[in-house]
């Protein structure tokens, strides 16, 4: 019933078409995809992939709000338990530490073998386990216990992250990937941007500053939210998009890209991919995990009134989220992340030298111009991997794990020479990063476009374009004969590979 790896591409097409019309209806809780198989997802129109979507982009506010109270303890750790900047850069690395493991073995077995549905459920039950494990490490103050909790909600996160993110850049229409990937997202950000906020103005306002009881509350609640929402998704109608219908969703937009099926080991742009997501994540997990210190540093405030500085920065990313999301509609995807990456470059510079409040805007619009590049890098390297997607997909959540790395190496600078000086670490990790919209521009130019022309998920005169069923009808028909004008809509036909 399962495949043991991704699918051969003959088998592909050789198989039995399944139209995008019941793919909504293929998948039921007791039932499990085979990652060979066609469902006919490939072809699923924005109509029918809103509720699905709706749904996962709860999981993206779900991690976005853990990470937002991730920078937040990290500040207060550094005061209640008075340990060193490096040292509570630990917490950081617990938590992006689970996204090196976790994605290559056991998340993304998970997520080919059972699929997205049973992967999803997975992830929250981890999570939800993880954040009751905050209940004893508050008890015992136990740095170690925090860093061991927060491992395993990572683990949990990266779980999700490993299926949702794909999900999402492959649930509808492929030349919407990214719009959708970077409208999800935006509300991982509104998570990111109430948690600092809540923090400051809710769970730490009245409390002494050794006091860390109102972290075990916190997480409990953060439980009682979790266990009920993998409920939610055991009965949800989750299509299911297979590596299989990916592969054949690829082929039919060849003549456009002209994509080539090739084995894992010669996808260059996933991997390079993989390296800018590495060095753009750890950069931007040390300048979050270190923007309250630097607002304190530089300002001379207290720790609750950078909290707000944070905050405030966090709401920007969520606005540059959205804003890019618009953006991506009229502009193409490699142009928005070669801008804004360029933006980031330029204003975490500034934010070296410049002191003072300033110093603290500077930082704050980084976080505007950081907002869609993530998201926006993993789409791109996952665009034409075919029957590759879920493979290549858990190796761009792997590269998460650069935030492990970059936050240590950022705070044992900042204990030596300053927080501003720090984000010359930052700064390395975006410049190396730097190098893949560059990349994306150029080599990859007339692949990335192509994507972003086809019609697959749409409808013309013959129903749903790309859906293998419809594109059984006779070519032949005349198009009065379809109820078409000819003079008002342009059928697209697939090409003769996949029929």
């Amino acid at each position: 019933m399962f495949c043991k790896d991704a699918p051969e591409l003959k088998e592909v097409l050789d198989q039995r078409r399944r139209s995008a019309v019941p793919a909504m209806n293929y998948n039921t809780p007791k039932q499990s995809v085979s990652n060979c198989g066609l469902t006919g997802a490939s072809a699923l129109t924005v109509r029918q992939s809103i509720y699905p979507i709706a749904l996962v982009t709860l999981l993206f506010f779900l991690w976005g709000f853990a990470y937002g109270l991730l920078d937040v303890l990290n500040a207060k750790f550094q005061i209640a338990l008075n340990i060193t900047a490096a040292k509570a850069g630990g917490l950081q690395g617990a938590y992006f530490g689970a996204y090196f493991i976790g994605p290559l073995t056991y998340s993304g077995w998970l997520v080919r073998k059972f699929g997205y549905r049973w992967t999803f459920i997975a992830g929250l039950v981890i999570y939800g386990f993880g954040s009751l494990m905050f209940w004893p490490s508050t008890v015992y103050r136990s740095f170690g216990g925090f860093c061991g909790s927060l491992f395993i909600v990572g683990s949990g996160l990266s779980t999700l992250e490993t299926s949702a993110i794909p999900f999402i850049a492959t649930c509808g229409p492929p030349r919407l990937s990214e719009f959708r990937l970077e409208l999800s997202q935006s509300f991982q950000a509104v998570g990111s941007a109430i948690a600092p906020f809540l923090a400051a103005r809710v769970f730490f306002s009245h409390a002494e500053p050794n006091d860390l009881s109102i972290v075990q509350w916190t997480y409990l609640g953060i439980t009682a939210f979790v266990f009920p929402l993998a409920v939610v998704f055991l009965f949800s109608n989750i299509p299911e998009v297979t590596d299989a219908d990916m592969a054949l969703q690829s082929e039919q937009c060849s003549s456009l890209t002209g994509y080539i099926d090739k084995p894992m080991r010669k996808q260059y742009k996933l991997m390079f991919g993989v390296a800018a997501q590495f060095c753009y994540v750890g950069a931007q997990a040390g300048v979050a995990a270190n923007f309250i210190s630097y607002a304190v540093e530089s300002s001379k405030i207290s720790h609750a009134a950078g909290s707000d500085r944070y905050a405030i920065g966090q709401c920007l990313f969520a606005l540059g989220r959205f804003a890019a999301a618009g953006l991506m509609m009229i502009v193409k995807p490699r142009i928005v992340l070669l801008v804004f990456m360029t933006a980031a470059m330029v204003i975490i510079a500034l934010a070296i030298v410049i002191k003072g409040d300033a110093g603290v805007a500077m930082l704050s619009l980084l976080l505007f111009f950081e907002s869609c590049i993530s998201p926006t890098i993993f789409t791109l390297a996952i665009r034409g991997l075919g029957r590759h997607t879920k493979r290549g997909s858990s190796w761009m959540v792997t590269s998460v794990c650069g935030g492990a790395l970059f936050p240590s190496l950022t705070g044992l600078l900042a204990d030596k020479k300053g927080y501003h000086i720090s984000m010359i670490v930052p700064f390395v990790g975006f410049f190396v990063a730097f190098s893949y919209p560059i990349y994306l521009n150029t080599v990859c130019r007339k692949e990335l476009d192509g994507f972003s022309a086809t019609k697959i998920g749409y409808i013309d005169g013959d129903e749903i374009v790309g859906d293998v069923v419809c594109d059984e009808r006779p070519a032949s028909l005349r198009n009065e004969e379809k109820g078409v004008n000819p003079k008002e809509t342009e059928v697209y036909q697939i090409s003769s590979k996949t029929e």
